[in-house]
């Protein structure tokens, strides 16, 4: 069938590339390392460049005339209360890595800050500064920049919920539907299984380190291989209930749990410090921000830029079109002003206070506790936990946390997956849902026996970079459709 060529192609392309996961796990990793290396040493520069436009054309957009516009007609509505809308973006944008990254990040940059003397007081400020950095705007700017023009040709011009769908002012209709159009659908489809298999690797090792901290459970394949299946069936359950139910109501409990995580964390921690740490890193990230986006050394090494801040950059674009696609979805008749302060200043609030709280709690400790921390990424969290009250307690809330997560951002991305390869349908199939479903657990399978969180990190990445190209000529098309917009004065 005609409308089915996009997702036949996608699932054809993805099959290969787990097989090529599972069948040889080393030539594999030995591409994506060559791949990694050769987009780092050639196009780091770009990634900078890109993330800081999406960030000045987000602030463009809530200035100007056009921050009024409704995402749909003007009479229309929002679907969802702040709440629900809040809780379903949040979850689909980042979930797991908060949970896998929240200790681990600001303990490493401790460690090995750049510039300032290891485990000192000046590396502690360095630490909360950057993850504030790699956890804030930037990333919440790139997916608002995609999620705003999908929303918009969806909602307003009724067009289909399709990526390709943004290009008719630039390309037009013919071109659209055609070869180019379907090119960019398979693009943003590839790009959503490879970032979404990169979060639901990095969420089983972490479950499966959680479980083995906690209750002894072994830390191997074959119980990965379990929590995977495990957690497959559940989100594909929950995506085959639809938006209203599963999604939204998994969603809320994220939220809240998360609440009580962090709230446990900052009356059981060092509160006083936890306060100073937000507001200390807060000025930080502010008065470096402009020089901090577009930092990388033309005469000197790149290895830390590389590693964190552009493989960050690119994970953040592998996502943008899931996640923007998904937060279209759910953001029907909000303004474009609403749209965009609601897409990045919020949830990168809830990032910083979130790094504030479970940073601080392991700078606290020390040097030595956040060297043994930070031996295995998947266990920091659970390492600096055990040194504080009610520490196994936290834990276990923080297991049942990665495993909603983990269940939200599957199903979101399942869902996303099966608009896509559904001609944009809204309501796709539960049968398209169930083998997407089982694909991207297949991929995240076959990158963790492909040598684990490295080629997650760097397959990630390589799906990355020709969508970034995608979504700054996104923004220009969405720019010209504006200016045809009627606006009442």
């Amino acid at each position: 069938m005609k409308r089915n060529s996009v997702f036949i192609i996608s699932l054809l392309v993805t099959f290969v590339i787990v097989l090529w996961g599972i069948v040889i796990p080393e030539n594999f990793a030995m591409a994506c390392n060559g791949l990694f290396n050769f987009l780092l040493d050639k196009f780091g520069w770009m990634y900078l460049i890109t993330m800081f436009f999406f960030v000045v054309f987000s602030i463009f957009l809530v200035f100007s005339k056009y921050s009024d516009i409704k995402l749909g007609q003007d009479d229309s509505t929002p679907e969802y209360n702040y709440l629900s809308w809040f809780a379903m973006l949040f979850s689909a944008g980042m979930g797991i890595g908060l949970v896998f990254w929240g200790v681990a990040e600001p303990l490493y940059h401790y460690l090995s800050p750049v510039g300032f003397t290891p485990a000192s007081s000046e590396a502690a400020n360095f630490a909360i500064k950057t993850s504030f950095f790699h956890w804030g705007i930037h990333p919440w700017a790139n997916y608002s920049v995609l999620g705003l023009a999908l929303a918009y040709f969806q909602f307003r011009k009724n067009s289909p919920g399709l990526i390709s769908s943004i290009f008719v002012p630039l390309i037009g209709e013919k071109n659209v539907k055609g070869w180019i159009g379907k090119t960019i659908d398979i693009l943003a489809i590839f790009a959503t299984v490879a970032g979404v298999a990169t979060s639901l690797g990095l969420g089983t090792l972490q479950i499966n380190s959680g479980l083995n901290y906690l209750f002894n459970i072994p830390t191997n394949t074959l119980v990965q291989i379990i929590i995977i299946a495990i957690v497959t069936v559940l989100f594909m359950v929950s995506a085959i209930t639809g938006l209203d139910k599963g999604i939204k109501w998994l969603s809320n409990i994220n939220l809240s749990l998360a609440s009580i995580l962090m709230i446990l964390a900052l009356i059981l921690g060092p509160t006083v410090k936890i306060i100073n740490t937000f507001t200390n890193g807060l000025g930080m990230y502010l008065n470096d921000f402009i020089v901090d986006s577009l930092n990388i050394n033309p005469f000197g090494d790149n290895s830390w830029i590389g590693g964190w801040r552009i493989f960050y950059w690119a994970w953040w674009i592998a996502w943008a079109p899931f996640v923007g696609t998904f937060i279209a979805r759910i953001s029907k008749g909000r303004t474009i002003k609403e749209f965009i302060i609601g897409v990045t200043l919020v949830p990168a609030l809830g990032s910083f206070l979130w790094f504030a709280t479970f940073g601080t709690l392991g700078i606290n400790l020390g040097h030595e506790v956040a060297t043994q921390a930070t031996q295995v990424t998947e266990t920091a969290f659970f390492v600096v936990m055990n040194h504080y009250p009610l520490g196994g307690l936290i834990s276990l809330v923080a297991v049942v946390l990665l495993c909603t997560f983990f269940i939200t951002s599957a199903d979101s991305a399942t869902f996303v997956l099966g608009m896509m390869s559904s001609d944009g349908d809204l309501n796709p199939s539960t049968k398209i849902k169930v083998i997407w479903g089982i694909v991207q657990s297949l991929l995240a399978l076959s990158l963790l026996l492909a040598g684990g969180l490295k080629t997650l990190q760097i397959g990630s990445i390589a799906a990355a970079f020709p969508f970034a190209i995608v979504m700054v000529l996104s923004c220009v098309s969405l720019l010209k459709a504006l200016k045809k917009e009627k606006l009442s004065s």
